[in-house]
């Protein structure tokens, strides 16, 4: 995750200089450039404290990452139910699927 680029964007979305999101957040207009750049972590007080001066919450900063996630299993993941009796193989494309519960 490119916590950096996304605070970034977020700033261009404030129309806010990185001068004036230091401001804001108490830190200096370096620390920003660093943050932006992937050169320097936040601690999560400083992150939370960033998202509040650009509108943001923590959830909606990470969610937006978790949606575009694209999850593979591989042939080797694929299990199989087979009844040779009624004469049908089952190929769960998803890994151990079979063995959850679904409620209505």
């Amino acid at each position: 995750m490119e916590i950096g680029k996304r605070i970034k964007n977020l700033r261009l979305s404030k129309n806010l200089t990185q001068e004036e999101l230091g401001e804001r957040t108490d830190l200096t207009k370096g620390y920003i450039s660093q943050l932006e750049r992937d050169l320097s972590s936040p601690s999560i007080e400083t992150l939370f404290a960033i998202l509040e001066v650009l509108g943001s919450t923590p959830k909606d900063f990470f969610d937006e990452e978790e949606h575009n996630q694209k999850v593979i299993y591989g042939e080797l993941e694929h299990t199989f139910f087979e009844d040779e009796e009624k004469g049908y193989r089952i190929k769960w494309l998803v890994p151990e699927s079979n063995e959850k519960e679904m409620e209505p």
